[in-house]
């Protein structure tokens, strides 16, 4: 009787094995999937060249190409008016003729303004315009100011002298004092040697010049913030100048 049960219980787990196997379905793998593709892809013909319509665009006007009127304004100090009213000749005519810009002093917010027009040709010329009549603003000559207009490679840098050392009282003084020099001697042979332009305003320092004019011209200038004797600062300067000489 016990080998009789035994041999039902096989039969049965047999038969319900059997039912499970074929409740599932057969998957086949990913690799035999592709390998067909790519056989299938062989054998198709692909040297026919397929047909590209280029897309038609019309030509863009200049006026389009241009956009909009852009407007730059330009705030005046109250000690830079008459100054600039005195130089309003020598700052408007290159603006107008060779920048052909359109600029009017605005008597209610004191402003430089500057507007470009369908006469304006170069991109560029609004930013140099208003980078001209900044300097100027600053305290630059207007001769040194068109540089800007007339050169790309020309820069505009201002710093604080407490940006450099927070100094307070006598001290400050000493520092401008330091960078000035007795009558300007010292600052005049900084812009000398690193052929840039300086201007100290009280505590402000303002250079025009190129990149690497301005960064020697600034690291001097730190120096003799931080107390380095002038003697020492012009040895150094005059060694970086001769060695920047040299490598152009």
């Amino acid at each position: 009787m016990d080998a009789d049960k035994n041999t039902d219980s096989k039969a049965a787990a047999a038969a319900e094995s059997k039912d499970d196997t074929d409740s599932f379905t057969k998957v086949k793998s990913k690799k035999t999937q592709k390998r067909k593709r790519e056989q299938d892809g062989v054998g198709m013909d692909t040297d026919e060249p397929v047909a590209v319509k280029r897309p038609q665009f019309p030509p863009i006007s200049g006026d389009r190409l241009r956009g909009p009127d852009q407007l730059h304004k330009i705030p005046v100090p109250a000690h830079r008016y008459t100054p600039l009213k005195d130089n309003w000749m020598k700052i408007f005519t290159p603006i107008v003729e060779k920048l052909q810009l359109q600029v009017r002093f605005n008597l209610k917010t004191r402003n430089v303004e500057l507007k470009t027009c369908k006469e304006t040709e170069d991109i560029s010329a609004l930013t140099k315009a208003a980078d001209f009549v900044k300097a100027f603003v600053l305290g630059f000559e207007v001769e040194d100011a068109l540089a800007l207009i007339r050169l790309d490679e020309l820069f505009l840098e201002s710093f604080d002298v407490t940006d450099v050392k927070p100094l307070k009282g006598d001290h400050l003084s000493r520092a401008i004092g330091r960078i000035a020099g007795k009558g300007g001697k010292t600052k005049f042979t900084i812009e000398n040697v690193t052929k840039t332009r300086i201007v100290l305003a009280d505590t402000k320092v303002h250079i025009l010049g190129s990149f690497q004019n301005i960064k020697m011209a600034r690291t001097a200038i730190c120096n003799l913030i931080l107390g380095s004797p002038p003697s020492k600062v012009y040895g150094n300067i005059r060694v970086v100048a001769s060695r920047a000489a040299e490598r152009f």
